[in-house]
């Protein structure tokens, strides 16, 4: 039921039981940098859970349907907490995560201390420990493309 969406976009609303849309996505999923964000809805706009991709869409989506009146599940660490994510933090800056696999242990760090943004120019050699994010500013017309929606 989803193949050609989950194909298609990058975000996915589903105005369906969470059971029905995890036994669909299961076969499709990929990688959390891939895989489109998903959002279920239940039918009496109740709930707005961001099923997969939550730093990737889905829980600023789910707080834009809050707006219309369903309470937003979300269950990433760092939106709990209130902390900032490494994909946040990408995105505020128009970069993308270089070294995607760090992202685990930069989050968790991000809960329970104080994690310096460093911003190096170049031309320059940066090496860095696997717990370090690199993010790597996005080309101008490229991030301009995704600010509006181009592609």
């Amino acid at each position: 039921m989803f193949r050609k969406a989950f194909e298609n976009y990058g975000a996915i609303v589903a105005v369906f039981a969470t059971g029905i849309v995890v036994r669909d996505i299961a076969p499709l999923l990929d990688n959390k940098w891939s895989d489109p964000a998903v959002v279920v809805v239940d039918s009496n706009l109740n709930f707005a859970i961001p099923l997969l991709g939550g730093h990737h869409g889905a829980n600023e989506i789910s707080r834009k349907i809050a707006e219309l009146g369903a309470v937003p599940v979300l269950t990433t660490a760092t939106e709990v907490h209130g902390k900032p994510s490494v994909e946040g933090i990408a995105d505020r800056f128009g970069c993308e995560v270089f070294n995607k696999e760090s992202t685990i242990a930069v989050n968790c760090a991000l809960l329970d201390q104080q994690v310096e943004v460093l911003e190096v120019k170049g031309p320059r050699i940066v090496i860095v420990d696997e717990d370090v994010s690199v993010l790597v500013r996005k080309k101008q017309a490229e991030a301009k493309d995704e600010g509006t929606g181009n592609s």
